[in-house]
């Protein structure tokens, strides 16, 4: 496990450094524990956890821009927790409304006694922080018609919204109609090579 992380990890030009790489199996562990009670993800497997978690929340980790930055609907802390670990200098805030998934990340929290993130019990529509976030992330969250008019509210000329989608995200694009926001496509490719997924970078015009 250990070799097949630290070569995805270098894949995605990101250090394998062994504390960062000590967290990543304690982390699948814990939520490999946790699922069988918990139900936490459909994943099953530690091995299936890491290319299609670890790996894949970790392949949006250059498109994070500055400080403070937001993952809506986290679930078990995807991508969030992921990026949390490998981001140390930024501060997180992780958001959902699922009580069991929020207990779970407290436990995360505290078992690796994680510094720079905020854990969130909420729903985004209520959610009103004090203070803008500079990204705003999320993962299999909802169609974009429906993520944008939940998080209206977030969205400035300043800050972006990053959409972890798959390959049927252009006609979810093409859904929105006439919109106010600058919207760029790129390729995620996954740790196995074998397919990919989509990023949508979406920022108010104005």
């Amino acid at each position: 496990m250990l070799k097949a992380l630290q070569a995805g990890l270098e894949r995605l030009d990101i250090k394998a450094k062994q504390p960062l790489c000590v967290a990543y199996l304690r982390y699948i562990e814990l939520l490999a524990k946790w699922n069988v009670t918990y139900n936490l993800t459909a994943v099953k497997g530690t091995k299936a956890i890491l290319e299609r978690h670890i790996l894949d929340s970790l392949s949006v980790h250059s498109f994070i821009e500055g400080e403070h930055c937001l993952d809506i609907g986290t679930g078990a802390g995807l991508p969030g927790m992921i990026l949390v670990l490998a981001q140390p200098e930024k501060q997180w805030t992780l958001l959902d409304s699922n009580q069991k998934k929020i207990r779970f990340l407290r436990h995360i929290t505290a078992d690796l006694n994680i510094k720079n993130v905020k854990l969130v019990h909420a729903r985004i529509e209520t959610f009103k922080p004090e203070k803008e976030f500079d990204t705003i992330i999320c993962r299999a969250f909802a169609p974009l018609a429906r993520m944008l008019e939940q998080t209206k509210h977030l969205l400035t000329a300043e800050n972006q919204l990053l959409a972890m989608k798959g390959k049927q995200v252009e006609t979810e694009i093409d859904e929105l109609g006439k919109h106010e926001f600058l919207i760029k496509l790129s390729d995620l490719a996954l740790s196995s090579n074998e397919t990919s997924t989509k990023l949508v970078q979406i920022k108010r015009t104005a």
